[in-house]
């Protein structure tokens, strides 16, 4: 389950990919599959339970666009992401836990996204090291964007395509 920037923010994310990348450090830029594209993942599962997609687009239909602010670029523990946090606000902590009440039946939880574990964030490129932060904040710039997720949609890791879970708009 991933939520989707609006125009600004994902060109001010897909800017930092395209800087990372040309000065030489790791970057998701160069991932250039059609679906790749600047994303907030509130959940993963194996798979939906019958009903469960529907029940999602009605509840994304109901509570987005939630206002997103982009604070400080850091390297999170585990498979060393370079990431842009996000402000944890309320209506953005709510729509989080509601998704997992909605998936509570499914198989195959990531638990990294559930709601005691879960760090908000944008990826901006994976198997990051440390002693390259300081670069890739200084080519990030200081900038804290400011904008919305306006659209959900669940992705499939096995045959790499997605699926829109609220109107286009």
């Amino acid at each position: 389950m991933e939520l989707v920037c609006s125009p600004g923010v994902e060109v001010a994310v897909r800017a930092v990919w395209s800087r990372l990348a040309a000065a030489g450090l790791p970057s998701l830029a160069r991932n250039i599959h059609p679906t790749n594209r600047p994303h907030l993942t509130l959940a993963a599962v194996a798979e939906f339970p019958p009903g469960v997609e529907h029940r999602l687009a009605e509840l994304f239909d109901a509570a987005l666009p939630v206002p997103v602010t982009l604070e400080r670029v850091v390297v999170l523990d585990g498979s060393a992401p370079l990431v842009w946090l996000v402000r944890p606000t309320p209506a953005l902590t709510a729509l989080h836990t509601a998704v997992w009440d909605v998936l509570a039946e499914a198989d195959g939880h990531r638990p990294w996204h559930a709601p005691d574990a879960w760090v908000p964030h944008l990826s901006l490129a994976l198997r990051f090291r440390n002693a390259d932060l300081r670069m890739a904040r200084a080519v990030a710039g200081g900038q804290r964007p400011t904008g919305a997720f306006d659209a959900a949609r669940s992705y499939d890791g096995t045959d790499r395509t997605v699926t829109p879970l609220t109107r286009h708009r």
